[in-house]
């Protein structure tokens, strides 16, 4: 029997409450036509065939080090194992991190600043070599070089050295023959230590109790350092899943995985690996995918996409049929979208400007402007509406689904202001999240309190690029916030701990809030392993933060997606959102 964490208890005594509540994940309350995670495709699922993938962004940069994964990602996750992982069940349940290729989801030291693994026996990469301790190590230590930068931060900043080590490619022990990154011998971390090739053990600088959440992210893969290419690792990189590249093209435009031959369910109890070969054809238009997967010809009545929503339009004529009714995966993702202040910009350095705009904001039309209820929830809280993230219902400036402008005229003439003109910074790219019709709904809204609104749409990469900005963050914004793992700590800590705030990078605090009294509430919830006890003071945390007004959440995204008429066995959790393509089948 496997081990599970304290989040593991707690998920599978609340599942039932969730799915009731708030429509958890594959199921959306009592909505016909929403596919259950139940195997929903008809028939018992069967091993063989062929998946394809139909997707809209390509699986670039196709390397453990590179991908920024949450729980393991979804097609990385056939290729790449991990210590830990998320458990392939639906709603809730799927909220809990169990063990990958670790016995266990790790063993803390007393104050959780040391993590030791041990992996499992049997363990072996495609070409029957088996996987060590040694080869975990060096693959999260290759994720250290600027060569290879794009995953998760964390380790940087958790692990003793971190936050100045460099990578393996760098200082003695290079190849410097070798332009493409290929590493001879190269220095390694001292705070991963491998005492065996079974055992692993982690040293950090401050207590980190969520850290088996993080061993679920692509940099715990393993590579042995032999067969490390450097840049080029990505083109074919050794696999321990129950897939293997034979073919990418494009950089991963064309991405084709088939069985690794070395991999045994027997040590991988989450993945089922149903079908023989999975086919990921990506950069497609959503509009042709949505198409294709409705139409379902020839190989598309055997397609899944883990990227491409349905917008309104899409899921007014499906409405209208039940066959492809019955093909719609709904699920929740953590993610709040949400108006942004920065406090140091005039007005908003104004706490009574912040709550007469929070006061004004007519969640109704922005959620309409978002998509619709079907695609959009109203929130009032920046943690999701879900237990595992320790959510905690409260709404500081109560003023009903469309707005209080009334109350809203009352503070800002308290503020000084009988009327006010600010800017509203957006992106005008068409992903009806930060886009120009959410931003016109906050303008008509605020219109009704006496607030003229200005709307500055930037081409997205501009608009990222300034949002992020510490120097030049606009004083109010469109943003949105998704977790890396289903808990408050990797949505608080980066938006609001002020020891976050970047001065030459990206920066994600846009209010550079750097209270002593928040931080220090973040560093003891970060030393509890107990993930009960973290989440109900996460969410705590969340409901104090909020009565600062440095935010409004606007709503939480819901994902609608069509799966082809030939695929079984559908599973989305309430950790990703998405339908897991290691559980279906299509045969």
């Amino acid at each position: 029997m496997r081990q599970r964490s304290a989040i593991s208890r707690r998920a599978a005594a609340a599942a039932l409450v969730l799915v009731v509540v708030t429509g958890a994940a594959a199921c959306a309350g009592p909505q016909d036509g929403d596919a259950r995670g139940d195997g929903s495709g008809g028939g018992e699922p069967r091993r063989g065939g062929t998946l394809t993938v139909l997707n809209s962004e390509p699986q670039t940069d196709f390397d453990p080090a590179r991908l920024y994964t949450s729980g393991g990602g979804n097609v990385p996750s056939l290729v790449f194992r991990t210590l830990t992982t998320r458990n392939r069940e639906d709603g809730a349940a799927g909220t809990e991190v169990v063990p990958d290729l670790a016995t266990d989801t790790g063993r803390p030291n007393a104050d959780a600043t040391e993590w030791t693994f041990t992996l499992k026996p049997g363990l072996k990469y495609e070409d029957g070599t088996p996987i060590t301790s040694a080869d975990i190590k060096y693959g999260v230590e290759r994720s250290f070089a600027a060569e290879l930068s794009g995953g998760a931060p964390y380790l940087r900043d958790w692990l003793i050295g971190g936050s100045t080590y460099q990578g393996p490619f760098t200082g003695k022990g290079k190849d410097k023959s070798k332009a493409d990154g290929e590493n001879k011998g190269g220095n390694g971390l001292d705070s991963i230590v491998t005492p065996d090739d079974r055992t692993i053990v982690f040293k950090l600088r401050k207590p980190a109790g969520e850290f088996p959440y993080l061993a679920t992210q692509t940099q715990f893969a393993p590579v042995p350092r032999a067969k490390d290419t450097g840049t080029r690792y990505e083109e074919h990189p050794l696999s321990s899943g129950p897939y293997k590249v034979v073919r990418n093209e494009g950089d991963g435009e064309r991405l084709l995985l088939e069985r690794n031959p070395h991999w045994s369910a027997t040590t991988d109890p989450e993945r089922k690996a149903y079908p023989d070969t999975i086919d990921v054809r990506s950069g497609l238009d959503s509009a042709v995918i949505n198409q294709r997967l409705s139409t379902g010809s020839g190989a598309d009545a055997s397609a899944v996409t883990t990227d491409t929503n349905l917008g309104p339009a899409e899921l007014a004529r499906i409405g209208d049929d039940k066959e492809l009714a019955a093909r719609v995966g709904t699920g929740r993702f953590g993610f709040v979208n949400y108006l942004a202040f920065n406090p140091k910009v005039k007005p908003f350095d104004n706490i009574k400007v912040r709550q007469a705009i929070a006061y004004a904001i007519n969640r109704t039309s922005v959620v309409n402007a978002a998509g619709g209820s079907a695609l959009a929830e109203p929130a009032t809280t920046f943690l999701p509406e879900k237990e595992a993230f320790g959510h905690t219902p409260y709404d500081h400036f109560p003023a009903g689904p469309t707005g209080d402008p009334e109350q809203a005229r009352k503070l800002l003439k308290e503020a000084g202001h009988e009327k006010l003109t600010i800017t509203l910074t957006h992106s005008t790219e068409q992903n009806r999240q930060t886009s120009p019709e959410v931003a016109t709904a906050v303008q008509e809204a605020l219109k009704k309190a006496g607030i003229t609104v200005e709307l500055q749409g930037l081409e997205n990469n501009a608009f990222n690029e300034a949002r992020w900005d510490a120097a030049k963050t606009p004083g109010f914004f469109l943003s949105r916030w998704g977790a890396d793992w289903p808990s408050g700590a990797p949505f608080l800590a980066p938006i609001f701990d002020g020891r976050q705030i970047v001065r030459d990078g990206s920066n994600y605090n846009h209010a550079q809030l750097d209270d002593p009294a928040v931080n220090r509430e973040i560093d003891e919830i970060s030393k509890l392993t107990d993930l009960d006890a973290a989440a109900k003071r996460w969410g705590a945390l969340d409901r104090r933060i909020g009565e600062l007004a440095l935010d409004v959440p606007l709503f939480h995204p819901v994902y609608k997606r069509l799966y082809g008429k030939n695929v079984k066995n559908i599973v989305i959790s309430d950790w990703t959102g998405v339908l897991d393509i290691s559980q279906v089948a299509v045969a």
